[in-house]
């Protein structure tokens, strides 16, 4: 095997796979024996016991060794049981000022900063280190901690989508092509996850940070001496909820998946881990998503006989979604998709109110005086502008408000799936941007706006939208880029899947040099036209076919989304086995021809469903059509096996990370992929090895023998 071998086993810290044990999971074997509130106040108790002050430093002790954090510039390291020291954070740019009062308690150490206005509280909980910052005056700010700093630091990991992993020296993301550097991420929107990390050089040892008060909270990704570093902060502001802000920090083993399998452990050690075999039980037509394929329909592929030609290609299951439009999918459509064994439901969403008029898209208009007067409001009192600058994004609170006595939201959603629909997709609700509402009558903070979110998807899932209903009508319920906190109430999202560049919204738009209210300066993405096949998803683009002043850009952008050499499964590492994760919408498999290849592999590798459009209307259609059924085919029944299972192991096979592998559940499916162009252990370049545990021999796909 070669040298540059990554083993990162994730399933508890009593299992080991290879040479390594994971340090990362905080108590999911220890609590087979005891109960959470016991290892919880065991685990609190010692370390109070252990918590030491000494020249001015605070040491307390975590799984894997033992932390020290200096109050007076916050500079914090930790020390692990085998002797090696690592940087948890280098001193923060603008220390908070003098610490006074620090004291020992019977929970960790305290501090303040009086100048600043700020309490701190350092303490141990499930073997990491947590510092949690309280406001105590007035607005204020801070910049910490400053990771990947470490000069043994050899890669760092953040959730972009599904994730990546970049080493800091890399020469591509450390300058203007990779598109990163000087990059502020927010953490509760433009992250999939509040959580990111970083390895060291030696293979062995890593550290995770999660930021659970994500709100106020971002990521800002800076290039110093040709290595990248990644510095948090957050706004500490009483108006927007934010006077709280804790950094969560763990020892891992330096897999490049550590940082989500610890950030899937402090979800279920704080009961915020769906599970998708529990929402099968609850809602049996959940079931229908493994195995499943994804796929928008246009004209007739929204029919009955579009229906039926899935099924003579032998598509044994599928998501098959639609536009909310003027020509949804009718009863007799809908009947023969549920007969077929898929699950069919509408697009829509509650984000968006414009004023009524030809071109005005159906999930924009709503009765009464809905809009304007739900429109969000912004500090200065006008409205926030809605999706393209067009009418405003409505107030999930003036929703909440309005509900019990008007039933808008019920009303929407029930003429939606009077055709029998048996799923539904959300946009925009849990994709994580959040808004504040400064209308007097219907005031909202960022948290509250989440609240409502998951409060009116929930009802969705859970058939409690409609109080007219003699009976529930629980819905196989999807969102749009679903960030971490909605995975309870989701079953499925579209868009976390995909690492999204920003240089892609040019692409997309047409506006790499030009201003939105001005025309495209490159039109080769397509727009809304033909009405049942638009250019924007069916037209396939390659590098080439933007103007040579923005193809650099368009290929850096791919390089950065799409390159498996830095691609890590961290979502799937967090959430798989708690909702379904696939690709944006308006990225369908055929969209980005040179690169189907090595979204199959992935998609397999992270047993994760491909996103299809499909329309009557395409030339490609008999195409599109062929290839979803074969890959479909492949994928089924590897996704039936393992579809409710945690990844549980993620490997890199070669140096160059062009030889890859999961594991999922107990053995239950693992899968090699080559993203190369050699053969390696008997797998040739361009193919898929899946194993599933009790059969013997492995299946395997070569996409390119199947896609064109």
């Amino acid at each position: 095997m070669n040298t540059g071998t990554r083993n990162s086993s994730i399933a508890g810290p009593s299992r080991r796979y290879g040479r390594r044990t994971v340090l990362v999971l905080a108590i999911a074997t220890a609590l087979a024996a005891t109960t959470v509130e016991t290892a919880i106040g065991a685990a609190g108790s010692a370390a109070a016991a252990q918590v030491r002050i000494h020249d001015g430093r605070v040491d307390i002790p975590v799984r894997g060794g033992t932390a020290t954090i200096d109050p007076a510039t916050l500079k914090a390291e930790a020390r692990t049981a085998d002797g090696r020291t690592l940087l948890l954070s280098a001193p923060a740019a603008q220390a908070p000022g003098k610490p006074t009062g620090l004291t020992v308690t019977d929970q960790g150490a305290t501090w303040s900063y009086q100048g600043k206005g700020l309490k701190a509280k350092a303490r141990a909980e499930h073997g990491r280190l947590l510092v949690t910052f309280t406001a105590t005056g007035g607005n204020t700010s801070l910049q910490w901690p400053v990771t990947a700093t470490d000069p043994a630091a050899e890669a760092i990991q953040f959730p972009r989508g599904e994730g990546l992993s970049v080493p800091v020296g890399d020469r591509f993301w450390n300058s203007a092509d990779g598109g990163l550097v000087g990059e502020e991420q927010d953490i509760s929107s433009q992250l999939s996850m509040p959580m990111w990390g970083y390895s060291l050089r030696s293979g062995q040892h890593g550290v995770s940070y999660i930021t659970p008060t994500d709100i106020g909270s971002s990521l800002t990704f800076t290039s110093q001496g040709g290595r990248l570093r990644a510095t948090a902060a957050h706004e500490f502001a009483r108006g927007k909820g934010t006077q709280e802000y804790t950094v969560a920090f763990s020892l891992t083993d330096g897999s490049p998946v550590a940082p989500a399998a610890d950030y899937r452990n402090w979800l279920s050690e704080h009961g915020q881990l769906g599970s998708l075999s529990e929402k099968i039980k609850r809602n049996p037509e959940t079931g229908k998503l493994l195995g499943a394929f994804h796929a928008y329909a246009w004209g007739g592929a929204r029919t009955a006989s579009g229906v039926k030609r899935l099924k003579e290609l032998g598509v044994s299951r599928l998501w098959l979604g639609y536009d909310a439009d003027m020509a949804p999918m009718s009863s007799a459509d809908v009947k023969a998709a549920k007969a077929a064994g898929y699950l069919v439901g509408p697009y829509d969403s509650f984000a968006n109110g414009r004023p009524k008029s030809a071109d005005t898209p159906p999930n924009s208009v709503w009765p009464d005086d809905v809009y304007p007067k739900f429109c969000v409001q912004r500090s200065d009192g006008t409205p926030q502008p809605g999706f393209h600058k067009q009418g405003c994004y409505l107030s999930s609170q003036a929703f909440e408000q309005a509900e019990p006595a008007k039933h808008y939201l019920a009303d929407r959603s029930r003429s939606l799936v009077a055709n029998g629909a048996n799923s539904y997709f959300l946009d925009v609700d849990a994709a994580g941007e959040l808004f504040r509402d400064f209308d007097e009558k219907h005031p909202m903070t960022m948290a509250q706006d989440r609240i409502n979110r998951l409060a009116r998807m929930r009802r969705l899932a859970d058939g409690t939208y409609d109080p007219s209903a003699k009976r529930r009508n629980p819905l196989v319920l999807g969102s749009e880029s679903a960030v971490s906190w909605a995975n309870e109430v989701l079953a499925y999202d579209h868009g976390s899947g995909t690492p999204v560049d920003g240089r892609l919204w040019a692409m997309e738009t047409g506006h790499f040099d030009s201003r939105v209210d001005e025309p495209k300066d490159d039109g080769a993405w397509g727009g809304y036209a033909p009405e049942q096949a638009a250019a924007t998803f069916f037209k396939p683009v390659r590098v080439d076919d933007f103007k040579p002043e923005h193809r650099a850009r368009v290929a850096d952008a791919l390089k950065a989304m799409y390159d498996p050499a830095y691609r890590v499964p961290l979502y799937e590492t967090a959430l798989h086995g708690s909702l379904v994760n696939a690709e944006r919408w308006e990225l369908p498999f055929g969209k980005l021809p040179d690169q189907k290849r090595d979204r199959a592999l992935l998609a397999m590798l992270y047993n994760t469903p491909l996103n299809f459009v499909l329309s009557d209307k395409d030339p490609r259609n008999e195409r599109n059509l062929r290839e979803l059924a074969a890959l479909q085919k492949y994928f089924a029944p590897l996704h039936q096996a393992a579809g409710t299972q945690r990844l549980t192991s993620f490997r890199w096979l070669t140096g160059d990370h062009s030889v890859q592998r999961t594991v999922f559940g107990d053995g239950t499916l693992t899968v090699t992929a080559n993203f190369g162009a050699k053969t390696h252990d008997g797998l040739p370049g361009g193919c898929v090895d899946a194993r599933l545990k009790g059969r013997s021999g492995a299946q395997r796909m070569c996409p390119g023998k199947v896609i064109s």
